[in-house]
């Protein structure tokens, strides 16, 4: 048996999927490291740390491939997490942990540029809007906070690619990542000269822009013997994570959207060209030269959630531990219970800043409309409906760059959640699909690399894999509550707009993280 594997290098976790020769899912395994928030706006990874799980995970389906019996893994291919970090020496000893996306230290560089006009110059030849997710607003916080580090850096890498450097000694990056660094010229497909001068990097200090369809094959002897696979292996380098998550739920059609949540979120569509939004609300980031990603991320999905089962549903957390229960659907049953709108109540998300679509770092969550009828379940459900109306209101700035969205492909952890997909379908009153496979990071990887060996011709052979397990069409009973709540959901959101410096100052300044 001919196997291959996706691997899915996440914000808190790497995961490894095995699939065989007609693309069915045989083994998968899931190792979590934790996320640092030592001070305020901080959300690193450590190198060490990724480096185990990432080959915890490998290991764990390569054991499972059972190779000794003949078996072959004939690639092994890469979906990641995108806008990471790590700055090395000369040596390549590491002078930073990973810097994620999630990282909004970089926060007062990034509102100057946007202020400055330059920005959005900048902006239309990146397609990465100006935020502190972004490497080329963390590289300005770097220059400016810490000039010791800036100085000593010789390299820049990101999650995925210090993988390859360690296992490969490569020193490359695939197209789809470096355009959402805010560093690289999605026309040209080259690292963009204007934003290299802001920062004041030099060209080689950034690794080499590469074909998400190239691969290394010459692994150093000690990691393939560690992993159990022969070092000659091709290890595609893939793509980021959002562009592949479109493919994978094949929401590649004009007018199709992929909708994702995971720990964040993000609602994209694809394109034959970049499409930059005059005003700076969309990003446009590659699959591949031929096919654009067009979209939006929040930074506010499931850890919202997680948020809400920590501090609302303590003791539901553990007497669903009693009873061999997932904490996550006796808080979604109890949510059930509640009618659509929450009897009035609105919850903005914003717990870590937002992105999209209002790209406010500063950004705080909030409940608006509490009254005594309230109670925790209410709560619940409008933490998920906030979530829902700010992924809705990305979807209002992107029908204005490409036109109207037909339907939806459901994909993340969210897409397990029957109440959640309800209610998706009846605040955008669109259906909503999702796919019998859920590990569509990892499936898309794995076309990527039938790509790359010439195993297939086009991407679009993933829609004989992907099936259909369940739509849901909107309930207008539901709907017309969120017709009336939206409005006044969105129109908070910029009102509030004007007090968030404010809030989140006062946080800083009282260390309050």
């Amino acid at each position: 048996m001919e196997y291959m594997i996706g691997v899915d290098l996440g914000t808190t976790s790497t995961k490894a999927v095995l699939f065989d020769d007609q693309n069915q899912v045989v083994a998968q395994a899931n190792y979590g490291y934790p996320l640092y928030r030592d001070e305020p706006d901080m959300a690193e990874e450590d190198l060490d740390e990724i480096f185990v799980a990432f080959s915890n995970a490998l290991g764990s389906v390569i054991r499972q491939a059972n190779l000794a019996d003949g078996n072959k893994i004939t690639a092994v291919s890469f979906s990641s997490a995108m806008h990471s970090l790590i700055a090395f020496d000369k040596d390549w000893k590491p002078l930073t942990r990973v810097i994620t996306w999630a990282d909004t230290r970089a926060v007062e560089f990034a509102d100057d540029l946007k202020k400055s006009g330059l920005g959005q110059e900048i902006y239309s030849k990146t397609g990465t809007p100006i935020h502190p997710m972004a490497p080329l607003s963390k590289l300005l916080w770097l220059k400016n906070a810490h000039p010791d580090i800036f100085q000593k850096a010789a390299h820049y890498l990101g999650i995925k690619e210090y993988l390859f450097h360690r296992l490969f000694g490569a020193n490359k990056m695939d197209i789809s990542i470096a355009s959402g660094t805010g560093l690289f010229n999605i026309f040209n497909l080259e690292w963009d000269s204007q934003a290299l001068e802001l920062t004041g990097l030099k060209p080689e200090q950034l690794p080499t822009p590469v074909s998400p369809y190239e691969y290394e094959t010459k692994m150093v002897a000690e990691y393939a013997a560690v992993l159990g696979i022969p070092a000659d292996t091709p290890f595609v380098y893939g793509a980021g994570d959002g562009p592949l998550s479109n493919l994978g739920v094949d929401a590649v059609k004009p007018g199709v959207a992929a909708i994702t949540v995971g720990t964040s979120g993000a609602i994209r569509v694809v394109s034959d060209k970049p499409v930059i939004d005059p005003k700076g609300r969309t990003f446009t980031y590659a699959l591949d030269k031929d096919h654009w990603v067009v979209g939006g991320p929040v930074n506010n999905g499931g850890d919202v959630f997680r948020w809400a089962r920590d501090n609302l549903f303590d003791a539901e957390k553990s007497t669903a531990a009693l009873l061999g229960r997932d904490a996550y659907d006796l808080m979604t049953e109890i949510a059930s219970r509640i009618p659509a709108g929450s009897n009035g109540l609105l919850f903005h998300p914003y717990l870590g800043g937002e992105r999209a679509p209002i790209w406010d770092a500063n950004a705080r969550g909030s409940f608006f409309g509490l009254n005594h009828s309230h109670t925790r379940a209410n709560m619940l459900r409008a933490v998920l409906e906030g979530i829902t109306f700010n992924i809705y209101m990305v979807s209002l700035a992107l029908e204005e760059v490409v036109g109207n969205l037909e339907s939806i492909q459901a994909t993340g952890g969210f897409a397990h959640s029957p109440l959640w997909r309800q209610m998706f379908a009846d605040i955008f009153e669109q259906p909503v699909t999702v796919p019998e496979s859920i590990e569509s990071g990892a499936l898309a990887a794995v076309i990527v690399a039938q790509k790359a060996l010439g195993k297939i011709d086009d991407l679009y052979e993933i829609s004989k894999y992907i099936g259909k397990s369940a739509t849901y069409q909107p309930n207008p009973e539901n709907y017309e509550a969120y017709r009336e709540l939206a409005p006044i959901f969105i129109r908070l959101s910029r009102q509030l707009q004007t007090e968030y410096d404010n809030i989140a100052n006062y946080q800083r300044k009282h260390n309050i993280k």
